[in-house]
């Protein structure tokens, strides 16, 4: 992908990223079971409706709680009970673009700190050696850093 469609890319994915961390997290049954308690349901009517048994539902609702159910059946019970499914993947920290940088960046520290201990051992390691390893990191991804 070309850069500048990746940066792109990138920046379409941090925005809608901060919309997503905003949700709160799957309560701790699942979003089935929470659902159709909220709604009044009982398994048996939903089960009804997805031409399938009560049994079947808690089956569901289980394997959702225990993070072994596949989006396709969670879709399916979402639609039955009038829900879309929706889901996304958000970085653990940081946004996707650093993300994204974050190879880079571990192969130049790599390399910096290779050079720095090979000066120290000539008796010239430099003072200032995070600033040269973040000069590095920029040049690698083809930066100038504004200071």
């Amino acid at each position: 992908m070309k850069t500048e469609f990746r940066q792109l890319r990138l920046s379409q994915l941090d925005r809608n990223v901060e919309l997503a961390r905003s949700l709160p997290p799957r309560p701790s049954g699942g979003w089935i079971a929470s659902v159709r308690d909220a709604l009044g349901l009982s398994q048996r009517q939903v089960g009804k409706k997805m031409r399938a048994s009560g049994q079947a539902i808690q089956q569901f609702e289980k394997a959702e709680a225990e993070d072994r159910i596949t989006l396709r059946a969670i879709r399916r019970v979402a639609g039955t009970m009038g829900c879309d499914l929706v889901y996304v993947l958000v970085p653990k920290s940081g946004s996707f673009a650093e993300l994204a940088e974050q190879p880079t960046r571990d192969r130049a520290a790599r390399d910096v700190k290779s050079v720095i201990h090979t000066m120290a051992l000539e008796n010239q390691k430099p003072e200032n050696a995070n600033q040269l390893l973040e000069d590095e990191a920029q040049r690698r991804l083809n930066r100038r850093k504004t200071r």
